[in-house]
């Protein structure tokens, strides 16, 4: 085959693509062009006391709930409190969105979870939490984290 080859011309431009597109995954099975959006999850292992990283994951899984990716942000230690209803809305960092228009977003499409250890040893069941936040453990977090359309940031 050459590179004139029409069917080494496609493969080229395929392989290419998914190189350059890291939340899709491009493929050409039998001839027809095939996409996979991979979701993604985002665990956020840090509270208020961590302004930049705490807005950074709030930032990212908004940012792709609105790209259409399927989100599920992980809420664990003192990054729980988010998901108290009126925690997100005292949380203050200058140039960042306010948080709970970027917890309202990830809702808006997504999930939000507050793992299971740090909602106990905080006292928090899901009804003190902003409707819509589940409270689960690591088991759901390795299944969603593990996926094989999945890409998993730690924040």
């Amino acid at each position: 085959m050459t590179a004139a080859d029409p069917a080494t011309a496609s493969a080229t431009r395929t392989r290419t693509t998914v190189n350059r597109v890291c939340s899709t995954i491009v493929t050409v099975v039998r001839g027809r062009r095939v996409t996979v959006v991979r979701d993604l999850v985002v665990k956020l292992t840090a509270g208020a006391e961590e302004p930049e990283r705490a807005s950074q994951a709030f930032t990212v899984a908004a940012t792709a709930v609105a790209a259409g990716v399927g989100v599920s942000l992980w809420l664990t230690g003192e990054a729980s409190w988010f998901a108290v209803p009126g925690r997100a809305e005292t949380f203050e960092l200058a140039g960042a969105a306010p948080m709970a228009d970027l917890l309202a977003a990830v809702l808006s499409a997504g999930t939000v979870t507050v793992c299971t250890q740090c909602a106990a040893r905080r006292g928090l069941t899901e009804a003190d939490l902003v409707p819509g936040v589940r409270i689960a453990g690591a088991a759901a977090f390795v299944a969603e984290a593990t996926a094989d359309t999945t890409q998993a940031l730690v924040y």
